[in-house]
């Protein structure tokens, strides 16, 4: 390798051989034949051009011409590129991406001469020397050829495999390239703003079928049995935004009321499964076509169940890729979740074809347009094609998990700086998607349904096939006024993308006033209130002190209305009391999203330390009045996540220092039955009722089993029971099948036909289910066993091994066990799945965040001091870390209080 710092050329360097420039022609020949006129200028003799981690910006792609030849059996593809550049300075450098890739051969057509490749494998990248000067102002066309074997793992042009009912294997190779591993496939410029057109071609069996973009034009046969798919020349996209698929699967094809193709590809024994997302694809294209009022731009648009597949859909234009688990829905088997979990995902990724791909970030520093947009458009989408999935009542939830995480030391501003290939993937975390589609949901609300959509159809028309920044988006919102006067957006919304964290909001009580105070920095504060005369206030808060004026007689108001500002609200001077007096007299006189989110916002409280435990338990008494599903949810979540993190202290009794006892275990387990015993009583195991009610019998019911409910247990024994005497024939009810496997998990038989099951089932739902079932059992030996499944990669595959560390340590008998198989198994974790990957997120965060002990602060510091290089480009690990400190905060808070608040309700007990 040639050291990257040692510059022997600047950007204008004029040629070093004294050769006149030719100017190329702009019909591109044929490759030259390897030996030229002239031997290759000997790459010994040059030095690496280019220090950058960004490519440089005198050389612009304009169109690939793209053939890739993948060998199934032997795992390995060989390709060409021709790449069409626009020179804007005098150069004799060409530098690109290349990661992985053999270059055998490259030269610029028409000089038939084989130019010498240097690789700065740091930086993926690889430049290209030309003995003659590129000219400014002239098109050339660079031709390279690779090839490489196909990867293992879930990025570039990557190996996937499934195994039909009879036990054979069978292979596919599939692509996945955003952010940045389009330079695993072909040597390309792969940053978001290089958009070119592509033309791609694909080489293979007659017993495969291969899938792009775009539709395949023509389709001929090269030589022995080998055809060549030739598809139509792409529109002007982003390098991450390719995609390619070879495989045997099976379709099923619908058109759009404009004419747009629509097929669902499965394996073919998973073809069933495809008919839902048919459905919700047509409907969604449909949808995003009236409401951006811009045609979608292809003629087709294929849904690609991939049997391997790390995150869970990925929105290449025209070919978008799924996991299973997002696309196939099996009426047997998915449960309401699931079908809510695919219409979103569709959703999310079919926004996408205008939020990203038709307008693309200008950098991955603001990703938040792509996914914070494609995260709030599911909501729009799925309410209007989908009312009944009410799914507006998620949305709550997508803020509270903003809200948590914005609220750690180690969150960031919405727009961040990212550079290298692991701080971009870093990107795509809970600030981009969750956050940014609530600041998008709060602008929307401000600005009105009318203004917001129709100032991203001026957006979306602008930018079309360009790149945006944030300036772009607010510059499109700016036609508004507020109180007869013009609105800076842009100063506005930068004070919530340029900074981290969320503010609170003090409120105050004085006469007709409502005093307010905003701490956590500066924002333009878009302050509602509604109040018990049905007045709603709405002010623009840009300092930190403000009020506002109310009826002096009105007996209450409620700050952030419907929580459609990304805010948290504390009640001073009483105003919790008043709060919680209201709820048990009257809760109905708020709405469920407020009712939710006082819930929310007093507990967030309390771990900030603003407000005592006491008062958000007792202001989440009136629960047993409570029918709306979100906030029982809210508050039984609480009370799960308390006991839950007190049950795993209670395994281990890792410390006496805190004074953990038996009895807050048993007392906080008593409670939860005894307070929530009607709503327990009232489920029913089956899949009746409305979407909400469905929602809450599952959470509910799995929930009372964990908790040892004889008559919940007793149920679910016997349904497994059933079950499995029927040999696998009796469908159990979707919403509490995972419920039944979980308990029929505890016993050796159980657990050991569950695994049979897995192994053998074709449904990506029912394995979901089966296998957090699996990693319910109290036996540490089997724990243990899964764990090493999923590292395998056979019977559990790799692309789950994340989400089961996760589920083990779920389980207090697995608390442990999983925390110590990461920490053994680092090196190979990174290596599966990359180290800026959310894969790896989630497993540093998941695995550590019911810690809540100082040797177990202690224990991960130690770990993140051992692997300190890597955790030093991780963020994870300092959210990981904020965690745990905030744990040990609450129990050292909060224990004893409440204890004492148990005791007085368990005493108060009929």
């Amino acid at each position: 390798m040639i050291p990257v710092g040692l510059l022997v050329l600047s950007l204008f360097h004029v040629s070093l051989v004294g050769s006149q420039p030719t100017q190329s022609s702009q019909q591109a020949p044929g490759p030259p034949h390897p030996a030229g006129e002239q031997p290759p200028l000997a790459p010994d003799n040059l030095s690496f051009p280019w220090s950058r981690l960004r490519l440089p910006r005198y050389i612009i792609p304009l169109h690939y011409r793209l053939l890739l030849h993948p060998n199934i059996t032997n795992l390995s593809f060989t390709g060409s590129v021709q790449i069409q550049i626009d020179v804007q300075n005098n150069t004799n450098w060409v530098v690109l991406h290349s990661k992985g890739l053999r270059i055998s051969m490259a030269t610029i057509l028409d000089q038939n001469l084989v130019l010498p490749v240097l690789h700065n494998p740091s930086h993926e990248q690889i430049g290209i020397f030309s003995p003659r000067v590129l000219s400014n102002g002239q098109k050339y066309f660079l031709y390279i050829e690779f090839e490489a074997e196909l990867a293992e793992g879930f990025y570039g042009f990557y190996k996937s495999t499934y195994r039909t009912s009879t036990g054979e294997t069978r292979i596919l190779a599939s692509t996945h390239f955003e952010p940045t591993s389009a330079r695993m496939a072909f040597p390309c410029f792969d940053e978001p703003s290089f958009k070119a057109n592509f033309s791609i071609r694909i080489r293979r069996s007659p017993e495969y079928i291969s899938l792009s973009n775009m539709p395949v034009a023509k389709t001929v046969e090269v030589h022995d049995g080998l055809l060549e798919d030739r598809f139509d020349a792409s529109v002007k996209m982003s390098t991450y935004l390719v995609a390619f698929v070879i495989c045997d699967f099976k379709s099923v094809t619908a058109t759009t009321s404009s004419g747009v193709q629509v097929s669902i590809y499965a394996a073919p024994e998973k073809w069933l499964q495809t008919r839902y997302a048919l459905e919700v694809a047509v409907k969604m294209l449909d949808f995003y076509e009236e409401y951006f009022n811009i045609r979608y731009p292809l003629p087709k648009q294929d849904l690609i169940a991939i049997p391997d597949f790390q995150s869970g859909a990925m929105e290449n234009w025209g070919l978008t890729t799924y996991r299973e688990t997002s696309l196939l829905f099996d009426p047997l088997t998915s449960s309401i979740s699931d079908k809510l979990w695919i219409t979103m995902v569709i959703g999310h990724e079919l926004a996408h074809q205008w939020f990203g791909n038709l307008v693309t970030m200008e950098w991955w520093n603001d990703i938040w347009l792509n996914e914070g947009f494609a995260r709030y458009m599911e909501y729009i989408s799925v309410e209007a094609t989908y009312p009944d999935l009410k799914v507006e009542e998620y949305l709550l939830h997508t803020c509270f998990a903003a809200v948590g995480h914005d609220s750690l030391n180690s969150s960031r501003p919405i727009s961040s700086p990212a550079e290298n290939p692991t701080q971009i993937k870093q990107m795509f975390d809970t600030v981009s998607y969750d956050k940014g589609a609530c600041i998008l949901h709060m602008l929307r609300h401000f600005l009105t349904e009318d203004v917001f959509q129709s100032g991203i159809v001026r957006y979306l028309r602008k930018y079309s096939y360009r790149n945006a920044h944030n300036q772009d988006l607010w510059d499109s919102l700016t036609n508004y006024l507020f109180a007869g006067e013009h609105l800076d957006l842009t100063a506005m919304m930068n004070t919530w993308t340029l900074q981290k964290g969320i503010p609170l909001v003090t409120v105050t009580r004085k006469g007709p006033r409502l005093l307010l105070r905003q701490d956590r920095f500066l924002r333009t504060v878009i302050i509602s209130a509604s109040d018990a005369s049905n007045t709603i206030h709405r002010h623009l808060m840009t300092t930190h002190t403000d009020s506002i004026h109310i009826e002096e007689d009105v007996s209450w108001v409620k700050v952030n209305t419907d929580m459609t500002g990304y805010y948290v609200v504390h009640y001073e001077d009483g105003g919790w009391d008043e709060i919680t007096k209201l709820l048990l007299e009257n809760h109905t006189a708020l709405s469920y999203k407020d009712r939710t989110q006082l819930i929310h916002n007093s507990f967030q409280l309390v771990t900030a330390g603003h407000l005592p435990l006491n008062k958000a338990l007792d202001l989440i008494g009136y629960l047993q009045l409570e029918t709306h599903t979100v906030p029982l949810l809210e508050g039984l979540g609480y009370l799960e996540t308390f006991y839950r993190i007190i049950e795993k202290r209670n395994e281990f009794d890792l410390t006496k220092s805190l004074g953990v006892r038996r009895q807050d275990y048993t007392f906080i387990m008593a409670y939860i039955l005894w307070f929530f015993r009607a709503v327990i009583d009232r489920q029913t195991w089956s899949d009746k009722g409305s979407i909400s009610e469905r929602r809450l019998r599952s959470e509910v019911l799995s929930l009372a089993c964990h908790l040892d409910d004889p008559p919940c247990l007793e149920r679910a024994r016997q349904s497994f029971k059933d079950w499995l005497q029927s040999n696998g024939t009796l469908n159990l009810p979707t919403d509490v099948a995972e419920t039944v496997y979980s308990v029929g998990a505890q016993d050796d038989y159980g657990w050991a036909s569950l695994l049979h099951t897995y192994n053998i089932s074709l449904s990506a739902a029912q394995k979901s289910k089966i296998l957090f079932a699996l990693t319910c059992s109290k036996d540490t030996d089997k724990l243990q066993r899964l764990l090493e499944l999923g590292l395998e990669g056979k019977v559990i595959r790799s692309q789950d091994l994340s989400t089961l560390i996760l589920m083990v340590a779920r389980n207090p008998r697995g608390h442990h066990l999983a925390w110590n198989f990461v920490k053994k198994n680092w090196d190979t974790l990174v290596q599966k799945f990359q180290l800026g990957s959310f894969c790896i997120r989630n497993i540093i965060i998941g695995t550590t965040g019911q810690f809540s002990s100082p040797e177990e602060l202690t224990n991960v510091q130690l770990f993140f001091e051992s692997i300190r290089e890597q955790a030093l480009q991780l963020r994870a690990t300092q959210v990981a870390l904020d965690n745990v400190q905030k744990n040990v905060r609450w129990f050292q808070r909060n224990l004893e209080t409440l204890r004492e608040w148990l005791n007085k309700q368990m005493k108060l007990r009929p």
